[in-house]
């Protein structure tokens, strides 16, 4: 039925025979047989607290009795509250005000902050975007994305993206520090606006035709590669001297997945304008949206009807999102996760110890990178890759006595990164079980 009724567009198969599951709990999915499947990527880190997550279900069910859908025109209570709250988050860790528009998808409120930039900068269309770059499907996301095959039937929309070189170490220079290298990258930028050979900046007027860089402080699709911690703040100093604005789409790597609130905030920068998405809500109910420095979004620069969606702020949404926050206010997650972050991080330098298939391992939180090698430990492997992400979605993994499934995400330049994302509330003897399959598919992969 599948095949002959549903649109093939939509869907994101990674293999031939698509797993169907039936239920879900805390880090576990569990087919049509009730098998249990150690799930080690949440939906793409979006069920960042759980499948089934007691709490905030119980708020979605409490919302669905009370006022489950409101007309846009209209406001209701935590719609108000939540932008309060994120606003007054951000201005606390980043001395800006400003405010919070909503809307259902990342991709979406991608597109929304290129009209933020575009209305801010006069018309300003070209933007720059990193090699690896992931900020959604949409037409206009798609054109700041850095894959082609995503543009290569539809075309442009409007805006473009100048791609440049994201300090990705593992494959970088040799010779050099993870530093040096990010120092090299911005030195790199900056040379762009030397001289008129840069192609970006007419040096007789200073005037260019970009209007923001487009950054994911880790990038989750290119293989949640972590970049050195001096990247984003020597890289923000050109921009400012540009005055190109700075956004950062934290649709993936936001609420909590590295261990703050914000990925952006290991970096020691500030944004112009944040986008958020996905575990917002944990999927209970699509929510997502962005927040902009005052000036680039009061009601007299970006009014009334600028953008909008009809579920743009939905109570559901928005309720179980209020839910997150409170719950967030009341629980050490930063702790949490850099405590169980560590701890599976370490088991992941063992396993690489013992495999020289695992060139790389790396973390921050609990946004984990293991990348497949051939046994020189460099060369991509994604074949490696793909047999493991299969096997583990056959359910008949042994271990001490019980049978599991593992479920894997993809990602990196030659898809041979396996990206972790478990769930934030991981327990430590969760994280055990996660490297006991790893180990055992390692095993049954490279015989």
């Amino acid at each position: 039925m599948e095949e002959t009724y549903c649109s093939h567009g939509d869907t994101a198969h990674y293999l031939p025979n698509p797993k169907f599951f039936e239920s879900c709990k805390g880090s576990f999915m569990y087919d049509a047989e009730g098998r249990a499947y150690m799930d080690l990527m949440m939906w793409n880190s979006v069920a960042n607290f759980g499948f089934r997550n007691p709490r905030l279900n119980a708020a979605a069910k409490r919302q669905l009795d009370r006022l489950p859908q409101v007309a846009a025109q209209f406001l209701h209570r935590e719609k108000v509250e939540l932008a309060t709250i994120l606003s007054q988050d951000i201005e606390a860790k980043f001395g800006r005000k400003g405010r919070v528009h909503f809307n259902v998808g990342g991709a979406q409120a991608i597109d929304d902050s290129l009209k933020v930039v575009r209305n801010a900068t006069n018309g300003k269309s070209r933007m720059f975007a990193f090699q690896g770059s992931y900020h959604g499907r949409t037409l206009g996301a798609t054109a700041i994305t850095s894959s082609y095959r995503y543009r290569r039937r539809f075309g442009h929309f409007g805006e473009r993206a100048h791609f440049l070189e994201f300090p990705y170490s593992f494959r970088g220079p040799k010779g050099m520090s993870k530093e040096e290298y990010g120092h090299y990258c911005v030195q790199q930028f900056a040379r762009m606006f030397e001289s008129e050979s840069g192609g970006v900046v007419d040096p007789e007027t200073g005037k260019h035709e970009f209007g923001a860089m487009y950054i994911e402080p880790v990038q989750g699709t290119a293989g949640y590669i972590i970049p050195p911690m001096n990247f984003y703040s020597e890289l923000k100093k050109v921009l400012d001297q540009h005055g190109i604005l700075l956004v950062v789409d934290e649709v993936q790597m936001g609420v909590y997945r590295t261990g703050k609130l914000w990925s952006i905030e290991h970096f020691g920068v500030k944004p112009d304008v944040l986008v958020f998405g996905k575990a917002m809500s944990n999927g209970l109910n699509p929510l997502s949206g962005l927040w902009a420095r005052e000036e680039l979004i009061n009601p007299e620069i970006f009014p009334a009807g600028s953008t909008h969606s009809t579920f743009n702020a939905n109570p559901m949404g928005t309720s179980v999102a209020l839910e997150v926050m409170h719950m967030a206010a009341e629980t050490d997650y930063e702790a949490m996760v850099s405590k169980s972050g560590a701890y599976f991080l370490e088991g992941l330098k063992d396993l690489q110890k013992r495999w020289p298939q695992i060139g790389e391992v790396d973390g921050l939180g609990l946004a984990l990178r293991m990348e497949l090698c051939h046994e020189d430990g460099y060369t991509p492997n994604k074949p490696l890759q793909e047999a493991m992400s299969h096997q583990g979605l056959q359910g008949n993994i042994d271990i001490d006595g019980e049978t599991y499934g593992l479920v894997l995400n993809v990602g990196g330049h030659y898809k041979n990164v396996i990206t972790l994302c478990p769930s934030l509330h991981i327990s430590k003897d969760e994280i055990d079980l996660s490297l006991k399959l790893l180990d055992a598919l390692l095993r049954r992969c490279t015989k």
